[in-house]
């Protein structure tokens, strides 16, 4: 032990002889001692590569975002597991599926324990079959709501986070065309009632040819004004774009 405690005594005084001696027989201009000279300057650095195992990735799959950590495996999201859905169940009668989640989600049963495999009940129905309330659809500003027949478009639905189904979780679907413009009925019929001889009530509701029309004309000498209060009263006239009033 004496004789370590010596050597590491004496290392810190070598070091510095060897850089003194090197930076004087620079000076003197021998290159031969530069290289020896830098070296001792700026002793190697060791860097280190971490390698990923085989197999293994790094990324975070985009399905994670949605599922709660350390949750019910029972109220997980459906993009948060796999289950064995069986098409052949009988519509519309409670049935249950087993389930597994999906990698990287962790969840936990009634007891607080961790959890892969679980069992879910549901009722046997497509995705396409469920309540209104059960999925969220696309609107469209681009058809008319008031008109005879009504009419519908296609809408683009999706099924909500936490509502099992069978099927495609998207869908397409024909809905009614039912869109707001920002018109209120109470005010296009207190128009109509006050100046409508003059086209107010046409004006607001963006019909301009109806509202000029009735302005020179002087409400048709009071008979158009008076069938515009009633049309606009029970909700026949509405706003030129085809929205419905608010």
């Amino acid at each position: 032990m004496a004789a370590a405690a010596g050597w590491l005594r004496i290392l810190p005084r070598l070091y510095r002889a060897l850089l003194f001696l090197s930076q004087f027989c620079i000076l003197l201009g021998d290159e031969r001692w530069q290289p020896l000279a830098q070296s001792v300057k700026d002793p190697p650095v060791c860097t280190f590569t971490v390698v990923p195992r085989a197999g293994e990735s790094t990324e975070i799959p985009p399905y994670v975002m949605k599922c709660p950590s350390n949750g019910l495996c029972s109220r997980l999201p459906a993009d948060c597991v796999d289950c064995a859905t069986n098409f052949s169940c009988i519509y519309g009668k409670p049935v249950t599926f087993d389930c597994t989640v999906k990698p990287s989600v962790t969840c936990v049963d009634q007891d607080f324990k961790s959890q892969r495999n679980f069992v879910i009940n549901m009722t046997c129905r497509f995705c396409w079959q469920l309540p209104e309330t059960d999925y969220e659809c696309s609107n469209s500003t681009s058809c008319m709501t008031v008109s005879c027949p009504r009419q519908r478009y296609t809408a683009n639905c999706t099924v909500r986070d936490h509502v099992h189904c069978l099927g495609n979780r998207t869908f397409p679907k024909m809905l009614y065309c039912n869109w707001t413009g920002g018109y209120k009925w109470s005010t296009a019929l207190a128009l109509s009632i006050t100046l409508g001889g003059f086209g107010a009530d046409r004006f607001y509701l963006g019909q301009w040819r109806e509202g000029l029309g009735k302005l020179f004309s002087f409400g048709g000498l009071g008979i158009w004004t008076l069938i515009d209060v009633l049309l606009i009263g029970v909700g026949y006239v509405g706003p030129a774009d085809g929205s419905l009033y608010i």
